[in-house]
């Protein structure tokens, strides 16, 4: 049996420690730790201020009073990716902090962060970088620099990760960056529209919705509207309102479609797919106030261009607008009436909307809301515009009565609307008559002495249209109303001035008016 031999231990060297555990609770000693050249030491202290600062805004506030982000700055770039990766993770959660933020943007972080989305990058590194870069991209000079360092490719590459904390993150970050028409250009040219319309298949709901928030906005280009089209995105839009399931995205679907109402050729293609028809049908059927008001502000855009406006009457909007008008919401019945003012271009529209929509406009008149009052009027003199068979429905719709009551409303823009129809219904006498045993001439005393010159040119074109009878002009002679009217021929307006020149013309046809607007000069 052979001797064993003792094996010899080696002594450490004589210039290093034994190894040293230091615990600490002392968020300071911990950011002196961050001086530390070991390697160990820093991965440790960025990991103990990760949780300290994830605890609460005043530990951001403390850290940030510590001088830990100017330290840490230092360490987003460290040669060992888990220092590197550690001090990420802690900016990624202290940059909610509105302070921190703003010391961040004066070390100029971004250009650090962007070069660490590269794709050989650790995932937590994505993680983190792109959760910053999204809480500091909400400030319009942080969009210039991320525009201007780069970071639009990288980020954009990134909505096709793997993990969905990097798509969320990614993805929210290019919202807040389209925000800038300029943003908006380079992304169409970087080919955002084919990922964005893949994170709709997306499991998060989060994840869906602001993809579809991003649609929106850079949809409001017409360029991006053509691509929709050409990558079938509208299609995945479209499954998503029919989809029950997704019911909390549909405000954010239909204002992607919305905006591709405005557009001639994208509006074309959603008519010959049948989507148009699928669209009307889903609101018709909902009842969810945010869906109706937004579909109607979306047909009110479409319907300023003569093309869509035809398409649209077309596919019997005005179906859909007259039901919004029977919502029990005011801010459906506001929008459903600013859509119906907007359709009235459309000869075909103005008399199918007349038939029906005048009674119920008329109904609204009376509403104790302002907003639908004055939208309600306004369709009316839309609708009555050069178009006697309409303004004989508001009369058989008894919408006299209320019409002079709305000449004492509180908007501008509804006693200047509510003359505008009185007008059109003064063209036929049996109306003019009946409105002037109400009072009329009185009633345009107040309007013609408001400060708004719409008004003005409204109440004197009135006054000029019923003028014409002798009754009348002594009632607006006793309710004080020429003095007023004089004042009108000085207008810094052309229209006011015309009207007033009109309305003087016209009631100096009787003697003693005549008499007193020489009076008054």
């Amino acid at each position: 049996m052979s001797k064993k031999v003792k094996k010899k231990v080696e002594a450490p060297p004589k210039d290093v420690l034994d190894p040293l555990l230091i615990e600490s609770k002392t968020p300071a000693t911990v950011v002196l730790m961050l001086s530390c050249p070991e390697v160990e030491v820093l991965a440790k202290a960025c990991d103990a201020l990760y949780k300290f600062a994830s605890k609460g805004d005043e530990n951001k506030v403390t850290l940030l009073g510590l001088g830990a982000v100017e330290h840490l700055y230092k360490l987003i770039t460290h040669e060992d990716p888990i220092v590197r990766r550690n001090a990420i993770t802690v900016f990624g959660i202290m940059a909610s902090n509105s302070d921190v933020k703003k010391l961040l943007r004066e070390l100029d972080v971004t250009s650090s962060l962007i070069p660490q989305l590269a794709p050989e990058e650790d995932v937590v590194i994505h993680e983190f970088a792109t959760l910053c870069l999204a809480h500091m991209a909400v400030e319009y000079t942080t969009k210039v620099k991320i525009f201007e360092q780069g970071g639009l490719e990288p980020l954009i590459r990134l909505l096709d990760s793997p993990d969905p904390d990097v798509q969320k993150n990614s993805v929210e970050c290019i919202y807040l960056l389209v925000q800038d028409f300029q943003n908006r250009a380079a992304v169409r040219a970087l080919n955002v529209i084919p990922p964005l319309l893949e994170l709709l298949k997306s499991e998060y709901p989060v994840i869906q919705s602001l993809a579809l928030k991003t649609l929106e906005v850079i949809s409001k280009d017409r360029e991006t509207r053509i691509i929709l089209g050409e990558k079938k995105g509208l299609d995945s839009i479209m499954k998503i309102l029919e989809t029950n399931e997704y019911s909390i995205l549909h405000v954010e679907a239909l204002a992607v479609l919305g905006n591709c109402l405005e557009d001639v050729h994208t509006l074309q293609l959603i008519q010959q797919t049948g989507m148009l028809k699928k669209l009307l049908a889903f609101l018709g059927v909902s009842t969810a106030p945010d869906i109706q008001k937004n579909a109607a502000k979306a047909i009110t855009k479409a319907a300023y261009n003569f093309e869509t406006r035809k398409i649209l009457n077309e596919e019997e909007v005005e179906k859909c607008l007259l039901n919004l008008l029977e919502a029990d919401n005011d801010e459906v019945k506001v929008a459903a009436s600013q859509a119906i003012s907007a359709m009235c271009e459309e000869v075909a529209s103005k008399r199918a909307l007349g038939r029906q929509g005048i009674p119920q406009l008329v109904q609204l008149l009376s509403s104790d809301n302002e907003e639908v009052k004055e939208a309600a009027v306004t369709a009316l003199a839309n609708l009555t515009a050069a178009s006697p068979s309409n303004a004989s429905a508001v009369a058989e719709a008894e919408g006299i009565e209320p019409l002079m009551k709305t000449l004492k409303a509180q908007r501008d823009g509804a006693v200047a609307n509510a003359a505008a129809v009185l007008t059109d219904l003064a063209m036929q006498e049996p109306f003019r008559l009946r409105i002037q045993s109400h009072g009329i001439m009185s009633a345009l005393a107040g309007p013609l002495c408001s400060t708004n010159s719409q008004v003005h040119s409204k109440a004197a074109f009135a006054a000029a249209a019923f003028g014409c009878d002798a009754d009348a002009r002594t009632e607006l002679r006793n309710a004080g109303g020429l003095g007023p009217l004089v004042e009108l021929l000085h207008s810094k307006s052309e229209e006011v001035r015309r009207s007033a020149c009109w309305a003087v013309m016209v009631c100096a046809s009787d003697e003693l008016t005549a008499v007193e607007l020489c009076r008054l000069g």
